[in-house]
């Protein structure tokens, strides 16, 4: 055979070859424009949702074969699940010869997830009775979502309370090695791998604001481990990780994160609009839940948190002229001075039941807070106090007692002036909710008036031997 004929038969084979390439890409790009319903009722039976395409369905050829689908929507219990308003598939074109449909890529753009606990308890993804048990079969080597916002709201009453909710948006994400090898739905999670970069813009939750939120993330046999995990709070730079453990019965999360330096006048503005303090302080913390449900969650609830400080101005009152008063004036009171504490790790929960703004309409002066500890250990939901005091000045004040997160519930707790000894000289209770607490009054159990008086009960106290109850043993040091 001569060369022309050889190139005349290799370009007509490759004619045909062309030929068929064509209408295999032209019967599935058809099949999938013409064939609407078709795809949306495949897609439901995969998810177990309903799956809806509001726009068109669409193709090109270049650089290869790409399908656009705008206008996606996904519901499921009656509410919207998904929505993207536009999905764009990059497919393979040779294995279409063979009638293999394999999918190189998938990009949504302006994407909304939506994720709601309703008053029943049950999560809107929940598949439905109605829903096959078996798992898709996925295989793609590249997933990206682009300006995504992610939604939550918790409408269950008695869990949190109505109304929970978070926000993030101008999400991104990259996704790798995305596959799923079929299964029963129960077993999602184990089976599912990926690798991922995330970020998003902001994330708004209960009033607090973080911005810059980034991680990587690595999913295989029902562990996710995310780390690191940076974000800006309080215009400072945190750092941390989290991992997701759904291989057992039940799901196990440990998280550790620590923000160094941060201007504590930016977080009391979450509290008040008023300029309360100043100063930089550490906040690490240290937790591991496990659980099914919420309230799971929160019994298992374990670790570590502490806020720690030196050489902070707090203004709005002088701590240490109010309390040197304390005995003419009897209206000092102490739980304000207490929510400074709260307004550490555990603060944005528990201050919402005081008057916190009652401390800026003191004197009018400030006062120097020379060193503040707030150090917490958790233990099945509830935080104990292991060390938290802050030293004025002129005066220590202490806090003891616990915070149940499992009830919503103040434990024991009690806010007391104390002396070089480590004894209460002033001492208030605190009980009740979080929303509703009872606050009793201050009890002077010395008096605060002048340094003779003062000097004369010591005096007495050290000729009867008479011994105090130590209330606080930590590390704040007495004022000199």
């Amino acid at each position: 055979m001569t060369r022309s004929s050889r190139t005349i038969l290799f370009a007509a084979i490759g004619f045909v070859g062309l030929i068929a390439l064509a209408a295999a890409v032209l019967f599935v790009l058809v099949d999938a424009t013409i064939n609407k319903a078709r795809i949306e009722a495949s897609v439901s039976e995969a998810l177990g949702m309903e799956f809806g395409i509001g726009g068109a369905v669409g193709h090109s050829l270049y650089p290869g074969l790409l399908i656009t689908i705008e206008d996606l929507h996904i519901r499921n219990r009656g509410t919207e699940v998904a929505s993207a308003k536009e999905a764009r598939l990059a497919i393979e074109l040779l294995p279409l010869l063979k009638g293999e449909l394999r999918i190189e890529k998938v990009s949504l753009k302006h994407a909304r997830i939506s994720i709601e606990r309703g008053r029943d308890g049950r999560f809107n993804v929940e598949m439905s009775d109605t829903a096959g048990d078996a798992l898709p079969t996925l295989d793609w080597p590249s997933l990206s979502v682009s300006d995504a916002v992610v939604v939550y709201a918790n409408k269950r009453s008695g869990e949190g309370g109505s109304g929970e909710g978070l926000e993030a948006g101008s999400c991104d994400a990259q996704v790798h090695g995305l596959r799923l090898p079929g299964g029963k739905r129960s077993d999602f999670l184990k089976l599912l791998s990926f690798t991922a970069e995330l970020s998003c813009g902001k994330v708004r939750m209960d009033g607090l604001t973080v911005s810059d939120l980034k991680f990587l993330v690595g999913a295989k046999a029902g562990v996710l481990d995310l780390k690191p995990v940076t974000t800006r709070v309080f215009g400072t730079q945190g750092s941390g990780d989290l991992r997701a453990d759904f291989s057992g019965a039940k799901p196990l999360f440990h998280v550790n994160y620590a923000l160094l330096q941060f201007p504590v006048e930016e977080f009391f503005r979450t509290l008040s609009r008023h300029n309360v303090a100043s100063g930089r302080m550490d906040f690490t913390a240290a937790l591991s839940m496990q659980g099914s449900t919420e309230r799971e969650m929160r019994n298992s609830l374990k670790g570590q948190l502490s806020l720690r400080g030196k050489n902070l101005l707090f203004s709005g009152s002088d701590l240490d002229l109010a309390l040197a008063r304390f005995e003419s004036s009897q209206n000092f009171n102490l739980v304000d001075v207490g929510a400074f504490f709260f307004a550490g790790p555990l603060g944005l929960v528990v201050t919402k039941g005081f008057n916190f703004a009652g401390l800026l309409q003191g004197s009018g002066g400030r006062t120097e807070i020379r060193t503040l500890v707030s150090k917490w250990r958790v233990e099945r939901g509830v935080a104990r106090a292991q060390d938290v005091a802050m030293a004025t000045k002129q005066h220590r004040i202490a806090l003891r007692g616990g915070l149940d997160f499992v009830n919503n519930r103040f434990d024991d707790v009690s806010v007391a002036v104390i002396d070089a000894q480590g004894c209460a000289t002033v001492k208030q209770e605190i009980r009740g909710s979080f929303k509703a607490p009872r606050v009793e009054k201050p009890n002077p159990l010395q008096t605060l008036t002048g340094p003779a008086l003062r000097l004369l009960k010591k005096g007495a106290a050290l000729l009867s031997g008479k011994k105090c109850e130590v209330f606080y043993a930590g590390s704040v040091a007495a004022p000199k």
